[in-house]
């Protein structure tokens, strides 16, 4: 079969773009009305999507109230992802749950059961939780170092997969004549015993309908993509140009191949940003506007995140940026991959605070275009058949006019150009994916 897109949608409060929670083009509906969700959803499977995604995050920040995002308002997502399975058919339904933070059997419990109540659509987006904040909310003091968080994302994950399929697939017997409900030679403990957890199992659900949810992991640091290599099934990824894009993606593949995995089982789905009206220079003018409704103090403010809590407040917004305006980054602990790619383009680039906190800052490092539908189909198609991409997680900055402007407007000329389904062909995530059903331990 003649490879596809495969397009991720992003929901994020209303919209992507920081100043998207106030623009007049985004829902007036509040950010905790589950209906919101549930209709972006329909919407995404009206246009054929493979899946949507909420992101988490385990902290909210009352320095900055001026800012539905900047204060971090989320619906807890697996809460979120069952009233969406039961609003929807076939969009799959991918929510960010955290190694760090979460115990692996109650993690593989919740994603177990998303699964069966979507009838096989669930994807899990492995996390690391990075934020000082976060670990403070968990009875910490302090946050783990980088590499100790992905050496509990390790141990959590062998666990989680051991979990979902510490039943049979045909465990369930159901043999009312007999009183025998599931055959308990066909479902077994883990016995796990680690470093970070002792785990005994089995899960006290059957096996779902994907053997397990599809593995979702967003790290590019090192640590990120040895970890996605041995793991992850759908990498989310973050470029501002195509010319990293395409090395990200080839280095990825070469490691999925090395870790003995076939590279065509992990789809690479970098984040992409369009802004989209009749005319380039209509989109431009609109993406300047968002940046108008963007409050500077709270951009410095998220851009400082990044870089464990740093104070940028103190630079002019005008002046070029040096590498020297950075704290060392072998003190931060926070997202490796993030905060290179923002010193690295100021190593690059004559760019100044304003202009490197409109590129990053306002949609934290993803690609953000502006142009006509078929501009942006072109851009599309170019990363996706030059090496790119296998697809994309759409973020459009305003939620849901951008998401319809993608829906109406670009999805059929690419539809046309025979690069993305004109219906669905299964009913599962893995389906979607094109991805192969894991076997199990009892296979």
């Amino acid at each position: 079969m003649e490879r596809q897109l495969h397009f991720n949608l992003f929901i994020q409060g209303r919209g992507s773009h920081e100043a998207a929670w106030r623009h007049p083009m985004s829902s007036t509906a509040s950010l905790t009305d589950i209906r919101y969700y549930q209709e972006l959803a329909r919407r995404a499977e009206a246009g054929l999507f493979d899946s949507i995604f909420f992101a988490d995050q385990l902290t909210t920040n009352t320095a900055q109230t001026k800012s539905a995002k900047a204060l971090q308002v989320w619906l807890e997502p697996m809460t979120m992802l069952a009233a969406i399975a039961v609003a929807t058919e076939r969009v799959g339904l991918i929510a960010t749950g955290s190694s760090t933070y979460t115990e692996p059997f109650n993690l593989a419990r919740q994603f177990a059961s998303i699964d069966h109540i979507s009838n096989g659509r669930a994807g899990w987006n492995i996390v690391t939780s990075w934020m000082a904040a976060a670990a403070r909310n968990f009875g910490d003091t302090g946050q783990l170092s980088h590499a100790e968080r992905y050496t509990v994302a390790e141990e959590h994950v062998e666990i989680v997969k051991g979990l979902w399929d510490s039943w049979a697939d045909d465990a369930i017997v159901d043999d009312r004549e007999n009183a025998i409900y599931a055959n308990t030679d066909r479902i077994r403990p883990i016995n796990f015993k680690g470093k970070h957890f002792n785990v005994a199992g089995p899960l006290n659900l059957p096996r779902g309908p994907q053997g397990r949810p599809v593995l979702v992991q967003a790290g590019s640091s090192k640590d990120g993509r040895d970890f996605a290599a041995r793991h992850a099934e759908a990498v989310f990824t973050a470029h501002i140009e195509k010319k990293t894009a395409q090395a990200f993606y080839s280095d990825m593949k070469k490691r999925v191949a090395a870790e003995g995995r076939h590279p065509e089982q992990v789809l690479i789905l970098p984040g992409l940003c369009p802004t989209i009206a009749s005319t380039e220079t209509e989109a431009k003018q609109l993406l300047l506007e968002f940046g108008e409704y963007a409050d500077v103090e709270i951009a410095i403010k998220y851009l400082g995140t990044w870089f464990g809590g740093y104070d940028f407040s103190h630079l002019s917004l005008d002046r070029a940026l040096k590498p020297g305006d950075f704290p060392d980054l072998s003190d931060v602990e926070t997202s490796k991959s993030r905060t290179e790619m923002i010193l690295n383009l100021v190593k690059r680039e004559d760019i100044t605070l304003r202009q490197l906190l409109a590129r990053f800052a306002h949609i934290g490092g993803h690609y953000l275009f502006a142009g006509t539908p078929e501009q942006v189909a072109d851009l599309i198609e170019d990363w996706f058949t030059d090496g790119a991409a296998d697809g994309f997680n759409l973020m459009p900055p305003v939620l849901p006019g951008m998401l319809d402007a993608f829906i109406d407007y670009v999805l059929p000329i690419l539809q046309a150009r025979g690069l993305f389904r004109t219906a669905y062909e299964g009913s599962s995530l893995r389906d979607h994916y094109g991805l192969d059903r894991p076997a199990g331990s009892f296979a």
